[in-house]
């Protein structure tokens, strides 16, 4: 699901919203949890998972086209975890549509 589909289906879902509302509003809740992990805050949905940033240590690499060895800076990278929830959900879900797969086989 792209950032479009996410608004087209809430546009849908919730009929008095236009759809460039529902635009502004998924663009300022995504600016809003960008800037908070970008300050280093966790960033917790309940059911759905958190998102938090990860240290990655300056390391050494290798370029694969010449062996020859390269140093990696060490960053900063956006890492999320999901919920019990989610987990469980996307678990029953897949379980329901592999059943219903092999049930039309």
């Amino acid at each position: 699901m792209t950032r479009s589909d996410l608004v087209e289906a809430l546009a849908n879902q919730f009929g008095q919203l236009p759809q460039r509302d529902t635009e502004m509003a998924v663009k300022a809740i995504l600016d809003a949890m960008g800037e908070a992990m970008v300050k280093g805050h966790r960033i917790e949905i309940r059911g759905f998972g958190s998102f938090s940033v990860n240290h990655r240590s300056p390391r050494v690499g290798r370029n694969p086209r010449s062996g020859e060895t390269v140093m990696i800076p060490e960053k900063r990278v956006p890492h999320f975890k999901p919920g019990k929830a989610l987990r469980e959900h996307v678990d029953q879900r897949t379980e329901a549509m592999k059943a219903e797969a092999d049930g039309a086989s």
